[in-house]
């Protein structure tokens, strides 16, 4: 069956379970784990539910279908999943709430095992490959009372034209391709996301494209490694070219009405010279890149199986600072990998110090069953690991206070997001640079881009006046 049939099958039960909801006002809830990979896919189940005659609801106590998209990158993701499924027991019971559970962590046995011995009252759990099929899987979950298991163990296809549900009116993620190829020690995705997959360069720009006509201003480029990105052979000026990430990006930049450009993640080993020019070039990609590290030792990183040294990777720094103006850098370290010694840790600090990062997103490693660093012998004790964690932390924040410093005074354009979480009074948003900057304003400035002297920094924040 072709990939085209089968996304007009599905359409086909959106119509069926639509009919058979006719009237009755049903409401869902959806609780996303992990990434902005699985916010997408969260974005397109919602698209779907919709259609299908569903309003959201953030109290559960209300719903009538549950819907989990589940992250298995982290062990507390795990206990978060099965505590939320306790709680939604009562609620099943009393109104017939249909609980789904999909997502990376359905693609893990000893999970869904656990899910069937522990919680028999789930309705559908479906993998990350057939999340196209959610709405033939909650049909037959209705019309036939059945328990559906909807996983497949081999890479799935790509789906076009899903219906999708878009959280905002303004920042929009377009997903460009799916998988992983690198097997990192640490890392359970490419066993539950698959092998690279990516979309072609047509669709992506047609997505784009409609985006930027339905007044979208920011645009996040989604891949597990962004930049190993291969749209293939295609026809360009009457030559034919070898498609990569440097070409999307200068082409995603050329479509009007989109004002910036973001992408998660790379992978510093794929990130060749025509990507550097082509971020350099790109007046709307956005001068902030990720650029995750893991471990600044090169005995770490060979055991992560990273495919880089720690000196190539300040080389990468230095010559990315040197080409792109105004460049700053984000990044993510692992903390107490199998093996790391106080000097492998002492590495790392050393790559922070160096490289002043604006921002650091740091993570105690958690073991994954099925990845090899699960396996290795040498595991850290936890003890050790969070002393480490606290030192890594306490640098970082000396470093942030120092980086926010050089805003004071600047003007930047910031994207009003909405109220602050803090103050209602306020207005919240960020600068091209991720920056949070808080302000007075009118509500009106939401989900538009303005431009704010920054006055003082509060570390986790900067305060602007219009």
């Amino acid at each position: 069956m072709s990939k085209v049939n089968e996304v007009e099958i599905q359409k086909q039960y959106i119509e069926k379970v639509k009919e058979m909801n006719k009237g009755k006002k049903l409401k869902y809830t959806i609780l996303t784990m992990g990434c902005q990979l699985n916010e997408n896919d969260s974005e397109k189940l919602s698209g779907m539910v919709e259609q299908m005659g569903y309003t959201k609801t953030e109290n559960a106590e209300e719903a009538d279908l549950a819907l989990f998209n589940t992250c298995c990158v982290r062990e507390n993701a795990e206990d978060k999943l099965f505590g939320k499924v306790g709680e939604l027991k009562r609620i099943k019971e009393k109104r017939g709430t249909i609980i789904a559970i999909g997502g990376c962590m359905m693609q893990e046995k000893h999970i869904t095992d656990k899910l069937h011995e522990s919680y028999p009252y789930i309705d559908i759990i479906f993998g990350t490959h057939t999340l196209h099929k959610f709405p033939e899987d909650l049909y037959i979950s209705i019309k036939e009372k059945n328990k559906i298991d909807d996983i497949i163990n081999i890479d799935g296809e790509i789906y076009e034209n899903l219906p999708i549900k878009r959280d905002s009116k303004i920042k929009a993620s377009v997903t460009i391709m799916y998988g992983c190829n690198n097997f990192c020690s640490y890392c359970i995705v490419p066993y539950v996301r698959g092998r690279e997959r990516s979309r072609k360069p047509e669709d992506i720009l047609k997505e784009v494209k409609e985006l930027a006509q339905n007044g979208y201003k920011e645009i996040t480029l989604l891949g597990q490694n962004v930049n190993s990105y291969d749209g293939g052979e295609i026809n360009k000026n009457g030559k034919t070219i070898k498609y990569k990430f440097a070409n999307l990006l200068r082409d995603v930049n050329n479509i009007e009405g989109i004002e910036r450009i973001r992408f998660v993640s790379p992978h510093p080993k794929d990130f060749t010279d025509d990507v550097i020019e082509a971020i350099r070039d790109c007046d709307k990609v956005c001068k902030l890149i990720h650029l995750p590290l893991q471990s600044g030792s090169t005995n770490m990183l060979k055991i992560m199986n990273r495919k880089y040294t720690k000196e190539q990777y300040l080389e990468l720094v230095r010559k990315m600072k040197e080409q792109i103006p105004n460049l700053v850098l984000s990044t993510d370290i692992i903390v107490g990998f199998a093996g790391e010694t106080e000097d492998d840790f002492e590495e790392t600090l050393d790559v922070v110090r160096k490289v002043k990062f604006e921002q650091v997103y740091m993570f105690i490693y958690s073991r994954r069953v099925g990845t090899l660093g699960d396996k290795m012998e040498n595991q850290i004790p936890e003890e050790i690991k969070h002393k480490r964690f606290d030192r890594l932390k306490e640098l970082v924040e000396s470093q942030i206070e120092e980086n926010n410093k050089k805003y004071i005074g600047t003007i930047q354009k910031v994207l009003v997001e909405g109220t602050s979480k803090n103050n209602p009074n306020m207005l919240t948003g960020r600068t091209g640079s991720n920056k949070v900057v808080v302000f007075e304003g009118s509500k009106d400035l939401v989900d538009t881009i303005i431009e704010l002297k920054i006055v003082s920094e509060h570390m986790w924040y900067l305060k602007g006046k219009i």
